[in-house]
């Protein structure tokens, strides 16, 4: 059966024409070329959502049971096969991937859970963190140029990362650059080494000092977690990072060009916008291979035992069995999309996510009066990637609201490492500003140097 490349500048510039073409010529599952490799691509609604609650039974997340990867014909270096090879609870089935996820649910919780203090200080701590990046990018200035992913949407999720962790801001700093170089590329600059490295001393760390972050919890919830174990459990947070830096650049855009959007700032209706985008727009458009673990019938074909699927999400939403519950003129969506995932590996910490996007785009509304795209829509340039759809940079034109009042920092500050609570130092306090000569603000300041005049940012 010919293979069509789905990887294409056509699926670059508008994936839902690729979509179409596809669902239109083969119906809701096609034979496709992913970077050389051939894969079926899983483009309805039904189907996707088939594979995403029987996974584990009918279908296995372990590349172990990819036949043509056992049998070697898979290239060594085909570049998503790092990733879909790792042996953390992203890649497991069974009770491996149960015990793994249930200690990710229970660390997660005490900061999505709003009566917690963790969630409670998180909140606090992403709105410093916003603010801290609006004043990096306008720097004493009424209007300027800002690239809002490079300066804004990506590096926010890293510094909730870096709180997550529970690390000193200057060891914390470093990791932050790193995990930002490794989503460049998989292994840009050494960072994966670097970050193992890291990720493995910090671990030691907090087995022997545990305090109130998310490793410590991870520990609490599964003891049995070697060190190396939990390091490579740690890399799955790079995903995360990468999803919610996406998701909000995503919906800053659908905010900034929808007048319909901007006519309240309240919480509920940002948030809505935000599911409307996951839904539309998602960051993550096509999700990690599965594989059949018997042959099944799927779409039409017989999906052979160990051939690989591609679940695209985005393409999933626009079924004409979901699509249709949303309209263009309201901002209400439906939450059953499939952004989220769903089955045993849906994502652990959608509540976060969708928490990190809405006080950053709340935010910019609050002190921006104006903010618009400094190209057209049409022409904003998106990174390349069989999983993501995020934007390489979002250029803005922006004015600052001159009668917002930045409410006044608590002086307060959490105790630090080798405490009585044991509690690792440099934790950010509510009263924290960033470290004035930090590689991450040093980085920040620079680009906003280099881009001032620069419609082209990125």
């Amino acid at each position: 059966m010919p293979l069509e490349p789905l990887f294409t500048r056509e699926y670059d510039a508008d994936p839902a024409l690729v979509h179409e073409r596809l669902r239109t010529t083969y119906g809701p599952v096609a034979p496709v070329d992913l970077l050389g490799v051939p894969v079926w691509f899983v483009l309805g609604y039904g189907e996707v959502l088939h594979v995403l609650q029987n996974a584990g039974d009918r279908w296995s997340k372990c590349v172990a049971n990819w036949r043509a990867y056992t049998e070697g014909r898979v290239p060594a270096d085909w570049p998503p096969l790092t990733l879909l090879a790792a042996d953390n609870t992203g890649f497991q089935d069974g009770d491996r991937h149960r015990l793994g996820r249930a200690a990710w649910d229970a660390a997660l919780r005490p900061y999505q859970d709003p009566a917690h203090p963790q969630a409670q200080a998180m909140e606090r701590a992403i709105l410093r963190y916003c603010d801290d990046l609006i004043d990096v990018v306008t720097e004493g200035t009424s209007s300027g140029l800002a690239d809002l992913c490079a300066q804004y949407g990506r590096p926010l999720p890293l510094m909730v990362a870096n709180r997550l962790l529970g690390v000193t801001l200057e060891y914390g700093d470093d990791m932050v650059m790193d995990f930002w170089r490794l989503l460049d590329g998989p292994d840009s600059g050494g960072a994966y080494q670097r970050l193992y490295a890291a990720l493995h001393d910090l671990v030691t760390a907090k087995r022997s000092r545990p305090g109130e972050d998310f490793i410590s919890y991870l520990f609490a919830a599964k003891p049995d977690f070697t060190d190396d174990e939990l390091a490579r459990e740690l890399f799955l947070l790079p995903a995360f990072l990468d999803f919610t830096g996406s998701l909000i650049c995503n919906a800053v855009v659908e905010v900034i060009t929808n007048p319909r959007l901007r006519t309240t700032l309240s919480t509920g209706a940002i948030e809505e916008a935000v599911n409307r985008v996951a839904m539309l727009k998602p960051a993550i458009a096509n999700v990690t291979l599965r594989y059949a673990r018997a042959d099944v019938k799927l779409g039409g074909f017989t999906i052979t035992a160990g051939d690989p699927v591609l679940l695209s999400v985005a393409a999933a939403n626009n079924d004409p069995q979901i699509a249709s519950a949303l309209s263009d003129d309201t901002v209400r969506s439906t939450r059953a999309h499939l952004s989220w995932g769903a089955g045993p590996h849906r994502c652990p910490s959608r509540r976060l996510a969708t928490q990190i996007t809405t006080i950053a785009v709340r935010r910019l509304l609050e002190r921006f009066s104006t903010l618009k795209l400094a190209l057209p829509p049409d022409q904003l340039p998106w990174r390349p990637s069989p999983f993501m759809r995020a934007l390489r940079s979002l250029p803005v034109q922006y004015e600052v609201r001159q009668d917002f009042v930045l409410p006044p920092r608590r002086e307060t500050r959490e105790t630090g490492a080798g405490d009585s609570a044991g509690r690792p130092q440099g934790i950010p306090g509510d009263g924290d500003s960033p470290p004035a000569r930090s590689a991450l603000w040093a980085f920040l300041h620079r680009l906003r140097g280099g881009r001032r005049d620069d419609h082209q940012a990125g």
